[in-house]
């Protein structure tokens, strides 16, 4: 079952609310740009720039990603540029569900990836429950590397003193953070693989091509 299906909104809702959300990053955007608030424009031109990722890989490979997943992997950027505004600071149940909704979009990523080179080489065989482990794993592991991202962003930005783009709230936040991005990388492991299944057929056809150039 596609993410479609799941959500039960249709293809044409969900590329209009995809359409309305990659707006207000734009929006984001041209308003930190003239603010001079080159931190959150910034920001902003990163997070529009991943949503339109799908657009890109139909144009270049031929592959039209479900609508819904689209839709999922723009919310979840979406929440986490809302909360650099300052949503965070405001309601700190806002950060575990933006981990969470998250986290489901970088367990898919892992997933994805894992089952398109099991199809890809027959010497390669992983055992469903240890697919399950590698998507958590590969999502606390994406984790570590976010944090580091989030601390020498903020420095890099205090050093050049622009506003920093991410903020870091301390030990007991990037805890929380871990907790929840396990959530996540749970629920996907458990009943969200199939969400993904015509991007590990893309991926595995992109395998296939690549090994034959």
């Amino acid at each position: 079952m596609t993410l479609s299906e799941t959500l039960g909104l249709g293809q044409r809702w969900e590329r209009r609310l995809v359409r309305l959300l990659q707006a207000g990053l734009a929006g984001l955007v041209l308003y930190g740009l003239a603010t001079f608030r080159l931190g959150m424009a910034a920001s902003g031109a990163l997070a529009l720039s991943v949503t339109l990722l799908p657009a890109a890989l139909r144009r270049e490979y031929g592959y039209t990603m479900d609508a819904g997943l689209v839709l999922w992997i723009t919310l979840a950027i979406v929440l986490h540029v809302a909360g650099s505004l300052g949503v965070y600071a405001e309601f700190s149940w806002y950060d575990e569900i933006t981990h969470t909704v998250s986290a489901t979009v970088v367990a898919g990523a892992g997933y994805a990836a894992l089952r398109a080179v099991e199809r890809h080489s027959s010497a390669v065989e992983v055992p469903p429950p240890v697919r399950s482990a590698f998507v958590v794993v590969f999502v606390l592991s994406f984790g570590v590397v976010w944090e580091v991202f989030e601390f020498g962003a903020v420095e890099l930005s205090r050093a050049l003193g622009f506003d920093s783009p991410v903020t870091v709230y301390g030990i007991d936040d990037i805890v929380t953070d871990f907790v929840f991005n396990t959530v996540g990388a749970v629920l996907v492991a458990l009943w969200g693989t199939d969400s993904v299944g015509g991007f590990v057929a893309f991926l595995g056809r992109r395998l296939g091509s690549n090994a034959g150039e």
